[in-house]
Parts: C-alpha cells; structure tokens; sequence
C-alpha cells in the first residue's frame, strides 16, 4: 500500500472528467502521477456519490478528493469513506447537513442563473450562446466554445439533493474562491469556506471555471493539501 495519497478528481455540472485537464497535466509536471477522475452521470447526487465511492473503494492506499462546482456536493457526501484523508473544494458547493446546492444557490442567486435552460426531458442545460461569458469568461473564445459544445447537462432535480453528513466536518479540508465566479456567487463561496474552516482558503481573481484558467495556482493548493495528509 502506497503512503502517497492518489488525488481523486470529481468533476461538476456543464462538464465532464477532462474540465481537469490542465490540472491533470501540472500535476504530472510536478511529479504527481497518482491521479485518477471521476466521470459522473449527473443523475442524482447518490448516483454520483455511489460512482464516487466505487473508485475510493478501489484504490489501495490514501486518497485526497478534490471537487469543483457540483462535485463539492459530491465529495461532502462521498468523503466518509475510510481511506478519504482530506478534500479540496475548488469554486465548490460545501453543502452542511440537509442542504442542497439548489437551495444555497438560492441564498445569493449567481449572475449567469438567467442563462440555465431546462428541456422537455427534465436536463438543465447552460446556454450555449451564454457560455463563455456565464461559466469561462477568462478563457479564450474557443476554448469557451468547446465547453458549451461539450458540455454534460445534469438532470435539473439533482440540484435539490440534499447532502446527509458532510465530510468536510470530519476531514482536513481547502477550498479555492473564485472571485469573478458567475455559476456560484462569491458571496456563497465565502460562506460555505469560511464555515468549513478550511486549513487554506485561496481566493483567486478567476471565472467558475478557476481549474482551467488558473491550473498552476490550482494544482499547487491540491499539492499542498496532498503533502498535509500524506505526511
């Protein structure tokens, strides 16, 4: 069994396991190969969770989870498994017993929530003319086009599943504060890490989408909680 920890990557809506794709390459750049990511079917948070907790289940040996957006959800309720040893919430939900990221959202409604279109089959969608500006201003036009082109639209009621025992009240936890983030307000970020009382809470001038635009500054506050719990 290694002692190092493997970084357990968890995605959120609008996207899939590759939105950590500069991440993925700064860790290898920095010597970090121990890392797998989650593919989420964004149909409920116990579906996501249950694929979340299948993966820590078969790694042998530490694991650090890490969530951006929607998957913070996800590793709040995943993380209690016994080999999880720390999470990072990057511009995440942290949602505390009974909530839900509908109903933080709620709180202080973000600035692109106009920009969310429901279809017939019950998906919530991000337009994808209001992409780049809602989810990713600070990436480039095309890389914009790419994600709203790309992107994995989770079934709308997944937005009402509430969270039952966060892990983040019994693991060392981080979380990264995306001040220009427009998918979840500032104002709900701040509220959600301060009350986590997180071993490091980074704030960044960046979009909701902080893991592609600002993957140097990311990965190195992922690094520094995988060298916290490894040690």
């Amino acid at each position: 069994m290694s002692t190092t920890p493997t970084i357990l990557l968890v995605h959120g809506f609008w996207g899939g396991a590759a939105h950590w794709a500069k991440v993925i390459l700064e860790l290898h750049r920095k010597g970090h190969d121990r890392v797998q990511a989650v593919e989420l079917p964004l149909t409920s948070l116990a579906d996501d969770a249950g694929r979340t907790q299948k993966m820590i289940r078969q790694i042998d040996g530490p694991v650090l989870l890490v969530g951006h957006s929607y998957g913070g959800a996800v590793i709040s309720q995943a993380g209690n498994e016994a080999n999880v040893k720390g999470l990072v919430f990057i511009a995440a939900f942290a949602p505390d017993a009974g909530e839900s990221p509908g109903g933080i959202t709620q709180q202080h409604l973000p600035e692109a929530a106009p920009n969310l279109a429901p279809d017939s089959d019950g998906y919530l969608w991000l337009r994808a003319d209001k992409f780049h500006e809602s989810f990713c201003q600070d990436l480039t036009a095309d890389e914009g086009r790419v994600m709203a082109v790309t992107q994995k639209a989770p079934l709308a009621s997944t937005f009402g599943d509430a969270v039952s025992d966060p892990a983040w009240k019994h693991k060392p936890s981080w979380y990264q504060l995306s001040r220009h983030d427009r998918m979840i307000a500032p104002a709900n970020q701040k509220v959600m890490a301060e009350r986590m009382q997180p071993k490091r809470l980074l704030e960044l001038d960046a979009s909701h989408a902080s893991l592609a635009s600002k993957p140097a500054e990311v990965s190195a506050l992922i690094l520094e909680a995988c060298a916290a719990v490894g040690g």
